[in-house]
C-alpha cells in the first residue's frame, strides 16, 4: 500500500444506486497512508467534504499528528461529485453533466465499503471520521456497519441533513439556475455569474455573525470584507456547476435512516451504533448546528458531545486551517482512538 497518499482509482463497474439506475463504468478514487496491520484492524476511514478532495484531508494526516501513519492506516475516499471520483464533469456519455444520476451518501458509503472491506483487506474500521459532508458519510459508515465501525468521530457535521440546512442548500442551487449561461446544466461554457453569485452567498453561512461582527476576517489575511468575498467568488469559478449540484443533491439526501433497513425510524438508526462515539459540533455553527448535534448524539448509547467553541462557525473544523481549533480536535481523535 501507499505510504504516501498517492491517488490511486478503484473501479466499481456499473454501481447499482439507492434511488434506482446505475452509475457506468464508475470509479472511486482514493489515497492511502501507512500499511494495514497483520490484523487487519488499524484502518481509519476519513472521507472527503465538500469541495474537498484527498489532498485536502491530508492537512490532517502525518507524522506525530493523531492521524499517524507509522500506526494507522489511513483511507480518504473522494465523495461522487468532486471532480476526482466519477462526476458529472469526468463522466462519459448520457450520464454526464445534467445526466448525471442522483448519487447518496448511502451510494457513497456503499462504494466505500467494497474499497475498504474487500479491495484493501480490512477486517475492522478503528474510526470513522470527517468534516461537513465527511461527517456525514462516517455517520452513514457507523450506521451501516455497526460491527464493523469502533470509534465514530464527526466533526461539524451531522447525521442528516437538517430541514434548514436543506433550504439554505436550495438557496444556493437558485443562484446557479437564475444564471442564463446555466441552461438547466446544459451549459456550453461555466455559468460564472451564478458561480460567483453562489460564493458570495455560501461566505456568509460558513463563517458565525461574530466572524462579522468583529472582522475576523482579518485573521485569514483579508484586508477587507469585500476581499474575503471575492475570494469565494473566486473559488467557486474554479468549480463545475454540475459538480456542485450533484454534491449538493447528496448533501440534501443524507438520513442514514432513509432506506429499507430502517424506514425512516432515526432514532432506532442512531440507537443501533455500536461505535465510541465523540461528535464535535462547532457552537456557532450556522447550518450544522450544536442544536441538532446534541439531539443526534443523545440517541447513541455512551457518546459523548464536545463542541468546538469558536467564532470561525462551521470552518472551524476545517482541516488544517485553524491551528487552535485543529490542536483541540487532533487531541480529541487522539483520545478517543487511545479507548
Amino acid at each position: 500500500m501507499a505510504l504516501t497518499g498517492q491517488l490511486q482509482s478503484f473501479a466499481l463497474g456499473d454501481l447499482p444506486l439507492q434511488r434506482g439506475g446505475v452509475l457506468p463504468d464508475a470509479r472511486l478514487a482514493y489515497a492511502t497512508w501507512g500499511r494495514l496491520n497483520a490484523a487487519r484492524d488499524n484502518c481509519i476511514v476519513f472521507p472527503t467534504y465538500y469541495t474537498g478532495n484527498h489532498d485536502s484531508n491530508a492537512r490532517m494526516i502525518g507524522p506525530g499528528l493523531a492521524l499517524d501513519p507509522a500506526r494507522w492506516f489511513i483511507v480518504v475516499p473522494n465523495l461522487f461529485g468532486n471532480g476526482v471520483s466519477s462526476s458529472p464533469s469526468n463522466t462519459q456519455g448520457a450520464a454526464g453533466g445534467p445526466g448525471f444520476p442522483p448519487i447518496t451518501v448511502h451510494d457513497n458509503v456503499s462504494a466505500q465499503h467494497r474499497l475498504v472491506v474487500e479491495h484493501l483487506g480490512a477486517r475492522r474500521v478503528a474510526l470513522a471520521t470527517g468534516w461537513s459532508m465527511g461527517a456525514l458519510q462516517a455517520w452513514e459508515w457507523a450506521v451501516r456497519f455497526p460491527e464493523l465501525v469502533q470509534r465514530l468521530l464527526p466533526f461539524c457535521g451531522a447525521a442528516r441533513c437538517s430541514p434548514h440546512n436543506f433550504v439554505f442548500l436550495e438557496g444556493l442551487k437558485a443562484t446557479l439556475a437564475a444564471d442564463a449561461n446555466f441552461k438547466g446544466g446544459r451549459y456550453t461554457e461555466q455559468p460564472s455569474a451564478g458561480l460567483r453569485a453562489f460564493g458570495r452567498v455560501y461566505a456568509g453561512w460558513a463563517y458565525s455573525q461574530a466572524f462579522f461582527r468583529e472582522s475576523r476576517w482579518r485573521d485569514l489575511g483579508f484586508d477587507s470584507l469585500e476581499t474575503l468575498l471575492r475570494f469565494w467568488e473566486e473559488d467557486h469559478l474554479a468549480w463545475d456547476a454540475n459538480d456542485l449540484l450533484a454534491m449538493l443533491h447528496t448533501w440534501q439526501q443524507a438520513d442514514p435512516s432513509d432506506n429499507e433497513a430502517w424506514n425512516g425510524d432515526f432514532e432506532a438508526a442512531l440507537a443501533s451504533i455500536q461505535a465510541r462515539t465523540l461528535v464535535m459540533p462547532c457552537d456557532r455553527d450556522l447550518y450544522f448546528t450544536l442544536e441538532d448535534n446534541a439531539t443526534e448524539a443523545a440517541l447513541v448509547r455512551g457518546s459523548e458531545l464536545r463542541p468546538f467553541v469558536s467564532v470561525y462557525g462551521h470552518c472551524a473544523g476545517a482541516p488544517g486551517r485553524f491551528p487552535g481549533e485543529m490542536a483541540f480536535l487532533d487531541a480529541a481523535i487522539r483520545e478517543l482512538l487511545a479507548r
